[in-house]
């Protein structure tokens, strides 16, 4: 009779294996055919010299690693490389210690807590094409609202022109990426913080312990796993940037602002050097892989 039980229930726990792979097999193959094939094709565009000339004809040929050492011969590209990076860590470090300093803010009770975080979480919810064309016009040289408010305070005394210097047009850029990217690390460490028992930093304000000191010793170790999960999402989030530079600047002036996503984009649909394209495109998707595993690494050594 035991067997008989044993067995019954493990073919009932087999049936509702096989229901659910039935209902993730659509959304699977989803996934392949949208995601997978084309990062498959992309992979393997990369090793071929397929451009508009061998692109009808399918005269193209293996060319084994000579995309990529060609790319990392152009300066073009080493510079885009490194605006990538400048973006990229830019934007976390302003966009993380502002969304810190509001996740403690509003972690607090008072009055319009609420309604006031809202209004700060509209810049996450609007579009990235919407904000990059607000962005656009409020750094515009002539008739931009920036320009204007500095010079009424004193800071300019003529407009400058933000997005069409090569030294201003990433800092514009990173600060509307920053408006962004606030709300979004605000909301995320505010959950952390919430998690956070007040008992603790009772015990603790009763041992003597003062604010900092509460700070740097609870809440800092306490909320490591929330921080490294919004460094991590941030870094990818940011690190794969396209619509706001295309829109705002479309890469320039002169490379200036031009990203991983962009020059990738520029490459295959603009020059038609579609096998370079692809490169760039799997040399910005290796660097995301290899932070990805960096991050899955840590929270490991977390959990044991």
């Amino acid at each position: 009779f035991g067997r008989g039980v044993k067995s019954m229930k493990m073919s009932m726990a087999a049936k509702k294996r096989r229901e659910g792979y039935t209902f993730i097999l659509p959304g699977f193959i989803y996934m392949l055919v949208v995601l997978g094939y084309p990062l498959v094709y992309n992979f393997v565009l990369s090793f071929r010299n397929v451009n508009v000339k061998t692109f009808k004809g399918g005269t193209d040929v293996f060319v084994g690693l000579s995309n990529y050492i060609e790319l990392f011969h152009n300066e073009t590209f080493l510079m885009v490389f490194k605006n990538t990076f400048v973006f990229t860590i830019g934007c976390l470090v302003v966009q993380f210690t502002i969304g810190f300093i509001f996740a403690l803010f509003f972690s607090k009770k008072f009055t319009l807590a609420g309604p006031i975080r809202g209004m700060i979480l509209v810049g996450y919810m609007m579009p990235m094409s919407v904000t990059a064309l607000l962005g656009k016009n409020m750094f515009d040289v002539s008739s931009g609202v920036i320009n204007d408010l500095f010079m009424k305070l004193g800071l300019i005394s003529a407009p400058v022109e933000w997005l069409l210097s090569g030294s201003t047009a990433m800092i514009a850029i990173i600060a509307v990426n920053c408006w962004v990217g606030i709300p979004f690390n605000m909301l995320l460490l505010t959950s952390g913080l919430t998690g956070i028992s007040t008992e603790i930093y009772e015990s603790a304000e009763v041992d003597g312990a003062n604010p900092f000191q509460r700070f740097l010793y609870i809440t800092l170790p306490l909320m490591k796993p929330a921080i490294l999960s919004v460094l991590m999402l941030g870094f990818i989030y940011t690190f794969k940037a396209f619509d706001l530079m295309f829109v705002m600047t479309s890469g320039g002036p002169l490379n200036s602002t031009d990203v991983l996503g962009t020059y990738a984009y520029t490459l295959s649909f603009k020059q038609y050097e579609f096998s370079l394209g692809s490169t760039a495109a799997i040399i910005l998707f290796a660097c995301l892989f290899i932070v990805g595993l960096f991050y899955l690494r840590l929270i490991s050594k977390e959990d044991d």
